[in-house]
């Protein structure tokens, strides 16, 4: 188990993972949490306030962008998580408005 952390913490020293740290390959999608995490914390709040045309226009930025992030080499899965993730949030979100425009 030493063994295991001892070589975790000599990764996490190494050039290569300070190099990744410093890209956009790691900020960009870190920077693009914002966005997912604001749509899970709306699911809290009432039904009215959901925008239809901007939470389908996120579903289809998700979408897309999952599909660059697994395409582009070296893989973007931090990109891709936060995408799945958004679309995820965006769909609950469309669903809760369809439901509450057809109760009223």
């Amino acid at each position: 188990m030493s063994k295991l952390i001892s070589t975790a913490f000599q990764q996490l020293k190494s050039k290569e993972f300070r190099t990744y740290l410093m890209s956009t390959h790691f900020w960009g999608p870190v920077a693009n949490w914002g966005i997912p995490i604001a749509a899970l914390a709306d699911i809290q709040k009432e039904p009215s306030i959901i925008s239809p045309t901007m939470t389908c226009a996120l579903i289809i930025y998700s979408a897309t962008f999952m599909r660059f992030a697994i395409r582009v080499q070296p893989r973007n899965m931090l990109l891709f998580a936060c995408h799945i993730t958004n679309f995820t949030a965006q769909t609950v979100q469309g669903v809760r408005y369809i439901n509450y425009r057809m109760k009223s």
